[in-house]
């Protein structure tokens, strides 16, 4: 197995107060999260209904799951019952759903707002501008089982630094805008997650809130 125990430690260590660790473990069998959750690691985040649901269901209860890869939406039905965030939500068809399925069961499902700021080409994520135009439009507002908590957005993949710190800040300065705007009173809407296990030091330098770390903690993908 991979040293889970100690590269877990070291991406901690690398943290200052106040961020916190999404464990990536998706592709990484249970023993991997069960190393990290001996250590006292909580929180983990998985991109696929089937892998999530058996992973639940063969480990603690108290973990934290996130769902962070893009989910469609005759997914969320499986996963409401149980996620604690769904972190990439970028439509409001995609609200709307998560909006039903959690009334359904009964819960009240935290979110945040995905952000397409990468120059790379992505399917996924909404522009600043579509980002505006889903908060102005304000249906959010009447959905009393979704609690939008913030931002997640991925940089550039690029070795290029000063890229990915000027995607930080652009993303930095949109929650801004957007806490300004839309929540200035709303305690919930504090979350900033981005970086990843090549950017994540820089992520951090940038106001992120929430890092999402896998291959340096768990190696490359074992299946």
């Amino acid at each position: 197995m991979y040293d889970v125990k100690n590269n877990l430690h070291q991406v901690l260590s690398d943290l200052p107060q106040g961020v916190r660790l999404v464990a990536i473990s998706k592709y990484h069998p249970a023993s991997y999260i069960e190393a990290a959750y001996a250590e006292g690691q909580r929180l983990f985040g998985e991109s696929h209904e089937q892998e999530l649901r058996q992973k639940h269901e063969a480990l603690p209860r108290d973990i934290e799951w996130h769902f962070i890869g893009h989910l469609q939406t005759n997914k969320v039905k499986y996963i409401a019952p149980y996620v604690s965030m769904i972190e990439a939500v970028d439509s409001l068809r995609l609200l709307r759903e998560i909006e039903k399925q959690a009334a359904r069961c009964g819960r009240v499902i935290r979110v945040l707002l995905e952000l397409h700021i990468a120059e790379e080409e992505t399917k996924y994520g909404l522009t600043p501008d579509a980002l505006r135009q889903l908060l102005d439009g304000g249906e959010w507002r009447q959905m009393e089982h979704v609690r939008i908590c913030g931002l997640m957005m991925m940089a550039s993949n690029v070795d290029d630094s000063s890229q990915i710190r000027r995607e930080f800040r652009q993303a930095h300065q949109l929650f801004d805008e957007c806490k300004q705007r839309w929540f200035a009173d709303s305690d919930d809407f504090c979350e900033r997650s981005w970086g990843m296990s090549h950017d994540y030091r820089i992520a951090v330098t940038e106001g992120s809130t929430m890092v999402r770390v896998g291959t340096l903690i768990f190696g490359p993908r074992v299946y």
